[in-house]
């Protein structure tokens, strides 16, 4: 175990001033959660949301106390629902007249091995994290390509679309699913100026993580990382800010690892 403790927390630079943002499953204290703050810090305007509307709305007030109600707006949104996701692209277009930023964060896991695994087991977790993602893109898509080009899409992978672990085929699969739906979408998007990326987490520490994972298995993971110490969720936002600012005007169709563990 390496006795590196997280970095200070850094303060916004104005990265996305002006710009208008979409976050799915922003709620609560995790990557999303840390993303629309940081993504705020940097001058965005953010239309959140995520498929539990009381933690949706309690995040979106605790947001608007601090950043003010015209930076912030919230809609509860199930990405499994074709309905749903259009209705959040059109409430975007409908609050900021456009759109610039999406980060599709939307995923869901689980443990089990894959003989016990059941088909409705595989299904969700595929239909949240990886068919989810592709309905978010095809939507944001669609209005960027129509408003003439432009844009940046940033998907959240995970390096367990990389690396083996047990107990996770179905999430595995579909995070890769998500890394390999990036690239090709990518070299469609760049036709008309949009950049598509993708952050690839390990462990990001959040309450809800620590509620559905055991201590041993979340003392592996942690060993594992080069720091031996697991990433605060503001440190993945940060390459998130990184991917939708300027700063990676020439980088699309691209998993930045944000850990050590790219295989």
């Amino acid at each position: 175990m390496s006795d590196v403790e997280s970095p200070a927390y850094v303060p916004g630079h104005g990265l996305l001033k002006g710009r208008a943002a979409v976050i799915t499953a922003a709620a609560g204290a995790g990557i999303g959660g840390a993303t629309a703050r940081r993504f705020l810090e940097e001058g965005a305007r953010v239309l959140i949301s995520d498929a539990h509307a009381r933690r949706l709305k309690e995040s979106a007030e605790a947001l608007t106390e601090e950043f003010g109600a015209a930076s912030v707006a919230s809609l509860p949104c199930d990405v499994t629902d074709e309905d749903q996701v259009q209705a959040l692209f059109d409430t975007a277009l409908g609050l900021h007249g456009g759109l610039d930023i999406v980060v599709n964060n939307a995923g869901l896991g689980g443990t089990s091995d894959l003989v016990d695994m059941t088909d409705e087991q595989w299904s969700k977790v595929l239909d949240v994290t990886l068919n989810g993602t592709f309905r978010c893109m095809r939507a944001a898509l669609r209005l960027l390509k129509e408003r003439g080009g432009g844009g940046v899409v940033v998907n959240n992978a995970s390096v367990v679309g990389w690396r083996a672990q047990a107990g996770q085929a179905h999430y595995a699969a579909a995070k890769a699913g998500v890394m390999a739906l990036t690239r090709c979408a990518a070299i469609e998007a760049a036709a008309y100026g949009v950049r598509v990326n993708a952050v690839s987490p390990s462990l990001a520490m959040h309450p809800h993580l620590v509620k559905v994972t055991t201590p041993e298995l979340l003392e592996e993971l942690t060993a594992r990382e080069a720091y031996g110490r697991y990433a605060e969720p503001w440190e993945v936002a940060n390459v998130i800010v990184f991917l939708a600012s300027g700063y990676s005007s020439y980088l699309t169709g691209e998993v930045v690892s944000v850990s050590s563990q790219h295989a």
